[in-house]
């Protein structure tokens, strides 16, 4: 869970650099799953809505400027993490 909160932290960093205010995050069911209780820490500052197109990534934006300047959303993506975990429980049933 450290690398998401990781992740989130760094894209939402990234904005507030470039004066932008994040506010708003898009989350793919995948993404949502591996990451709810990361989620809900910021839930009180992002407005967070369920995209399924977006599978194991999620957007991280400010609504204000959102369509309007590419800069204004970073996409984030857990399916790396969520891979490695797998292979690592894969790896765990051979040793038995």
């Amino acid at each position: 869970m450290g690398e998401v909160a990781e992740l989130l932290e760094k894209a939402i960093k990234e904005l507030k650099e470039e004066g932008l205010n994040p506010d708003l995050l898009l989350v793919g069911p995948k993404f949502l799953e591996y990451s709810a209780p990361v989620l809900r820490e910021h839930a009180s500052t992002l407005k967070i809505y369920k995209i399924d197109e977006l599978g194991f990534d999620a957007v991280v934006a400010d609504s204000s400027f959102l369509g309007q300047i590419r800069r204004a959303s970073r996409r984030i993506s857990v399916e790396p993490i969520f891979k490695e975990k797998e292979m690592w429980e894969e790896l765990q049933k051979l040793d038995v």
